[in-house]
C-alpha cells in the first residue's frame, strides 16, 4: 500500500536530505567565499594573512549588527535584550583578541616575503572598524579625509554613522526614561545615583557595565594588535603611510565611554 499524500496527519518534513532544496555549501555560498583569498605573491604565509583579516571583517560585520540591535533595544526600553546582545558582543570581541595569536605564528621573516605587495593597503583603511568606533562613540569627521580609497557606498556608510545616535546616546535615553537627568551638568550625579542605589537601578548599572566591558575589550584588542605589529615590523612605518606601531599605541588610550571610567573616582 502506498502513502496517501492527502491523508490527515503531520505534514511531511521538507528539510535536510529529505527536502533537497538547499545544500550546506549553497547556503553559505562557499564557492564564492573560498574564491576570495587571492595572494599577490608566492609567499606561503600570505594566505594566513589574508584569511585572518577577512575573518576579522566578518566579525566586524556581525558586531555592527549586534551593536545596532543593542542600541535600538536601549532606545526602546528593552534593557534585557540589550544586555543579551552585549553578551554576544563580548564573546565575539574575546575571539578577536585571541585571533591575534594565530597571526603571530607568522614570523617577521615570513611577513617580509610579501609585505611590500601590500602597500598602500593598510588595516587603517577598514571602513567597518571605523564604523564600530563611531557607533560606540568616537565621532571624528576628520577621518572621512583619510578614506580617499573608499567607494561612495562606504563613504555614505561612514557619513551615516557620524549622523546617527551612538550607544552612549541610547544609554542616556535609558536613564532619562527612569527619570534621571542627563544634561552635561547632571549626568555624573545620575550615574552616581545608579551606582549607589542598585536596588532601584540594577538593570541600568548592569547595562553600564556591559558598555564598559565593550570599551575595555576593544582596548585590549588594540593593545594586543599593537604588540603584534611591534613583534612583526618593530618601528617601521605602516604600509598605509602611518607611523605604524607608534600610531597604534597612541590609540590604545582611547575610551568610548570616558564618564563610566571617571565614575570610579567618584564612588
Amino acid at each position: 500500500m502506498g502513502v496517501d499524500d492527502d491523508a490527515p496527519g503531520p505534514p511531511r518534513r521538507q528539510f535536510g536530505e529529505e527536502g533537497g532544496l538547499l545544500s550546506y555549501g549553497g547556503y553559505l555560498r562557499l564557492p564564492e567565499l573560498l574564491a576570495q583569498q587571492r595572494p599577490q605573491s608566492q609567499a606561503p604565509d600570505e594566505l594566513l594573512f589574508i584569511t585572518i583579516h577577512q575573518v576579522y571583517e566578518l566579525w566586524f560585520k556581525l558586531l555592527l549588527h549586534e551593536l545596532e540591535g543593542a542600541r535600538e533595544a536601549m532606545f526602546g526600553g528593552e534593557l534585557w535584550l540589550a544586555r543579551h546582545l552585549f553578551r554576544r558582543v563580548h564573546a565575539v570581541e574575546r575571539v578577536l583578541v585571541e585571533q591575534v595569536e594565530v597571526l603571530e605564528t607568522m614570523t617577521p621573516q615570513d611577513f617580509l616575503e610579501f609585505r611590500a605587495k601590500l602597500a598602500p593597503a593598510s588595516g587603517f583603511q577598514s571602513v567597518q572598524f571605523r564604523e564600530l568606533e563611531v557607533l560606540s562613540g568616537l565621532k571624528d569627521e576628520r577621518y572621512l579625509g583619510s578614506f580617499r580609497h573608499a567607494g561612495e557606498e562606504e563613504l555614505a556608510r561612514l557619513r551615516r554613522r557620524l549622523a546617527e545616535p551612538t550607544l552612549w546616546d541610547a544609554y542616556l535615553t535609558a536613564l532619562s526614561r527612569r527619570g534621571l537627568p542627563v544634561s552635561d551638568d547632571e549626568i555624573m550625579a545620575s550615574l552616581l545615583a545608579v551606582a549607589r542605589n542598585r536596588g532601584s537601578y540594577d538593570d541600568l548599572w548592569q547595562l553600564a557595565e556591559d558598555l564598559l566591558t565593550h570599551d575595555e575589550t576593544a582596548a585590549l584588542w588594540r593593545m594586543r594588535h599593537v604588540q603584534m605589529v611591534e613583534r612583526q615590523i618593530g618601528t617601521k612605518s605602516g604600509t598605509g603611510g602611518s607611523t605604524g606601531a607608534p600610531y597604534l599605541r597612541g590609540r590604545t588610550r582611547l575610551h568610548y565611554f570616558p564618564l563610566l571610567w571617571e565614575l570610579r573616582a567618584w564612588l
